[in-house]
């Protein structure tokens, strides 16, 4: 006769829009427990036990959830149904009634519990337990359909900051920098700039390639990371590459010109030599040549030079160069390809004191002001230098101490 674990396992069986999810280590072990024979309470006991415990320990990274599981895989999950319809294209009614019966298939998963799961065991033993949630996937799935430009799919839709590996392939970045605005002191109007356009962006606007260059330290690149996080929730993801790595734009590019969300390209610290062969890349890339631009992305760059590709007095000797003033205009003129240049200049001494206080007080820190004003001093005065990290770095070093 026919149980309800045998329903939900040909039910399993039967999923073929989501099947990716089938192919998870999770569900592999919660199919391989639902297959074993439980009537037989001899010798399968304990394999059933052991595949059971897989099943939980495989949610630890889920904080032992299996409803948590479910909506990670289902909500990131790029299968044909949810790509045609982030592109506008038209889908079949027997697509979309497939995918309406899976998803409450998988809603049908987020009630069950250990208890339930097990309840054919003729043991008293310890039975390891998981949390799980009540969660309609029909329901909140259409959600997430109206809203695509917000919430994404695919590998887009769990994370907000992504690097490219040495295959181009774009990954989630682990432990992503949670920095937002409210962490910042000074430099308003120059996030502002930025903010600015990042929102132009997300709202469709014409928005710039933006180069903030300027002294060390001074938060160009938190201010990409923060504006990243703001605009999060508005359908903004960053893409973060290296320079040796700009080859790779008209890829990375195609991957996500058809995207509903909206992109930020980020090359951190950009210089380049004159005979620098990703020069030619991201200068097509700026200039808007089509087969490395999208219309839902922008650059961001951040250097310490104005001149990004670096000049040298021996670069003035034209040798067979007839034309050497057109070269070296060439070289030198890539950061005005930028539609917007942001300057962070290096702060004076009372805003580098102003950020210091400003951060002791965050951090709890009970000293008095003269005092706290000559120790973050003199600490700049040893380095060089004033900057915001110089002012996190004495704030961080003088925890430390107490």
């Amino acid at each position: 006769m026919e149980t309800k674990k045998d329903k939900l396992l040909y039910n399993l069986s039967s999923i073929s829009i989501f099947r990716n999810i089938l192919r998870t280590k999770t569900m592999i072990y919660f199919t391989s427990f639902l297959n074993l024979n439980e009537k037989d309470n001899g010798g399968l006991l304990q394999q059933k036990l052991l595949v059971f415990a897989d099943f939980v320990d495989s949610l630890a990274e889920y904080n032992y959830c299996f409803s948590d599981f479910l909506c990670d895989k289902i909500y990131s999950d790029e299968n044909k149904y949810i790509v045609s319809m982030a592109c506008g294209k038209e889908v079949s009614k027997s697509i979309k009634e497939n995918v309406k019966k899976e998803l409450e298939i998988f809603s049908y998963l987020t009630e069950l519990t250990a208890k339930n799961l097990c309840s054919s065991f003729r043991f008293d033993g310890y039975i390891p337990q998981f949390e799980n949630n009540k969660i309609d996937f029909v329901k909140t799935y259409d959600d997430r359909i109206k809203n695509i430009s917000s919430y994404g799919y695919g590998i887009f839709a769990s994370s907000g900051m992504f690097h490219v590996t040495k295959n181009n392939e774009m990954v989630p970045v682990k432990s992503a920098d949670k920095i937002s605005v409210e962490d910042f002191i000074g430099y308003r109007e120059e996030r502002k700039e930025v903010f600015d356009n990042t929102k132009a962006l997300c709202e469709n606007k014409p928005a710039a390639n933006v180069l903030l260059y300027g002294d060390a330290g001074t938060g160009k690149s938190s201010t990409v990371k923060a504006c990243a996080n703001y605009f999060y929730d508005k359908g903004l993801r960053l893409i973060e590459i290296r320079k040796d790595q700009l080859f790779a734009l008209p890829e990375i590019m195609g991957k996500i010109s058809d995207n509903p969300l909206k992109f930020i390209i980020f090359i951190d610290d950009l210089s380049f030599n004159k005979n620098d062969d990703n020069f030619s890349m991201l200068k097509a890339a700026l200039e808007g040549s089509a087969s490395v631009k999208a219309k839902n992305a922008v650059i961001y760059a951040t250097s310490n030079r104005r001149h990004i590709v670096k000049e040298s007095f021996s670069d003035r000797d034209n040798g067979d160069d007839i034309h050497h003033n057109d070269t070296i205009q060439e070289l030198t003129s890539l950061s005005d390809r930028f539609g917007m240049t942001v300057y962070f200049e290096k702060p004076n001494k009372a805003l580098y004191l102003d950020i210091v206080r400003n951060l002791a007080k965050k951090n709890n820190i009970v000293l008095d002001k003269n005092e706290l004003d000559v120790q973050a001093e003199a600490f700049a005065l040893a380095r060089g230098s004033r900057s915001p990290r110089i002012a996190e770095q004495f704030i961080n070093l003088y925890l430390a101490k107490i």
